[in-house]
């Protein structure tokens, strides 16, 4: 048993030494549309450190976050051609290129982040990321963003009936603009690079978006309610080109596929301990909070019914069937 031991701890050390040592110099651009301080990026500084110490310093990830290089569209397509190589963005904007990730968007699909967790990491999240391959995308991993809430500048939501009317910003998928129209809100999709302009300038009366983003964007500036729905979970795909992944050798795509999974974790339970801290934050700033009661709640997700049943055919039965069967088998 000892030898076994022995054997397979060298077998690992063999490993990661044959890892670094076919690694060559290289670059790599990894952006996302939040800034410094937010879980995501800070999930990216830990993903960058562990590249560099696996790679014995070859690899180098260096960092754009706050949007600098362009929207979440524009880096898509720089990603596809090979003169980005990674990104982190919500997993539903990919809907845009494969359908079936418009079920990301689903309204109250997830009921905690640890059914959430154990739906991306399995089976389910692990065949939508392998669909994106064809599309030039590789999928490494899901982080967390959060459940998301509503802000506005008009009145507290206090029932489902005060949405009615509000000029709402929404990620630019065809699902939240009908969820939001199913409330009898006005959706206006907008890249989040315009959005705190857009509510400084009153363009629109208000967003959706967790609460560490919307700390993080320091909204409570520019946003008078809060309304805590957790009307949605979006899961954050980290991305690579699939240009770029391919001219890696076999030590540089382990050493980038392991780094991608062990700052899932800690991406993780950072977003998490940031939530609770974000609310105090946006209510320090100004903002006034707070929550539907869940009869309300079940209002809004009956609202919302009708177009959960409309994109589960565009999505497809099987991807529906294959999400409700994970749900079902995971922690609630």
């Amino acid at each position: 048993m000892k030898r076994l031991v022995l054997k397979t701890i060298a077998a690992a050390i063999a490993l990661a030494a044959f890892g670094s040592a076919s690694a060559q110099d290289r670059t790599i651009k990894f952006t996302t549309t939040n800034p410094e301080g937010h879980p995501l990026v800070m999930g990216m500084h830990k993903f960058a450190d562990i590249v560099a110490a696996k790679s014995g310093g070859k690899i180098k990830v260096n960092l754009f976050p706050g949007g600098v290089l362009g929207g979440d569209g524009p880096v898509l397509s720089a990603m596809q051609g090979g003169t980005i190589e990674m990104a982190s963005m919500n997993s539903s904007y990919l809907a845009g290129q494969v359908k079936e990730f418009a079920i990301y968007d689903f309204p109250f699909m997830f009921s905690s982040s640890k059914q959430a967790d154990a739906v991306v990491d399995g089976p389910f999240g692990k065949q939508m990321h392998a669909k994106l391959d064809a599309k030039g995308l590789v999928g490494l991993t899901y982080w967390e963003l959060g459940f998301r809430n509503i802000t506005n500048n008009k009145r507290p939501i206090t029932k489902v009936e005060d949405i009615a009317g509000l000029k709402l910003r929404v990620i630019p998928t065809a699902i939240n603009v009908d969820w939001v129209k199913a409330l009898g809100a006005n959706p206006t999709p907008m890249t989040f690079g315009e959005v705190y302009a857009a509510l400084e300038q009153g363009a629109i009366d208000g967003q959706e978006n967790p609460m560490t983003v919307i700390a993080a964007n320091k909204l409570f500036e520019v946003q008078k309610y809060g309304t805590l729905t957790n009307h949605q979970y979006n899961p954050q795909s980290v991305l690579i080109s699939k240009k770029f992944w391919d001219s890696l050798n076999a030590g540089e795509k382990k050493i980038i596929s392991d780094a991608a999974v062990e700052s899932t974790a800690y991406q993780r339970q950072q977003a998490r301990l940031q939530a609770s801290t974000a609310l105090e934050a946006a209510k320090k700033g100004g903002m006034q909070i707070n929550e539907l009661s869940p009869a309300e709640l079940d209002k809004m997700r009956d609202k919302m019914r009708p177009v959960v049943a409309k994109f589960g055919v565009t999505v497809g039965q099987d991807t529906v069937k294959g999400l409700q069967d994970a749900l079902a088998a995971a922690p609630k």
